[in-house]
């Protein structure tokens, strides 16, 4: 059984996804208007893996016969000055997530929650991907500075992600 404690941190957890879909759509959308077919098509897979993140907690809840509570998003900042403040963004915002994260681990330990604690291991990982994978893009941009053929470059290589 899911505490009151843990449904309600869950389900803001949903929310805080939903955000981050609605943000990185929003990324997409406005390197798409700089030009930038790649990292717009990186920031849409963003965008669905977000909203697949955020339907993983849903079914969980749903799973144990928990109603899932939708609440209003916030909105999204819609420009950028460049890619690089784009993904310097991207990084501290997945940053941010982990520690959402680890505050669900946080109640789950101290509810002594053991299934919730198994199903959040698999966002404790992913978390960790998604925040080298910013980064290490991040780390590029800022090895290119203003060149503009290593920006087409790595566009090109963002373009390329299934």
């Amino acid at each position: 059984m899911i505490s009151e404690r843990m449904q309600r941190a869950i389900n803001a957890q949903i929310n805080a996804e939903m955000w981050s879909a609605y943000l990185y759509l929003s990324m997409s959308m406005d390197a798409a208007d700089k030009g930038l077919k790649g990292i717009s098509h990186w920031y849409r897979q963003q965008f669905a893996e977000e909203q697949q993140h955020a339907m993983k907690f849903a079914d969980y809840l749903a799973s144990h016969s928990v109603r899932v509570s939708l609440t209003a998003i916030d909105g999204v900042r819609d420009t950028w000055a460049s890619a690089e403040e784009m993904f310097a963004q991207t990084v501290e915002h997945e940053r941010n997530v982990t520690k959402m994260i680890y505050n669900l681990c946080d109640i789950a330990t101290e509810e002594h929650d053991y299934a919730t604690m198994n199903m959040l291991t698999w966002f404790v990982n992913e978390q960790i991907e998604e925040e080298q994978t910013a980064l290490d893009i991040l780390d590029s941009l800022k090895k290119i500075g203003d060149k503009r053929v290593g920006l087409y470059m790595i566009d090109k290589e963002l373009g390329a992600r299934k």
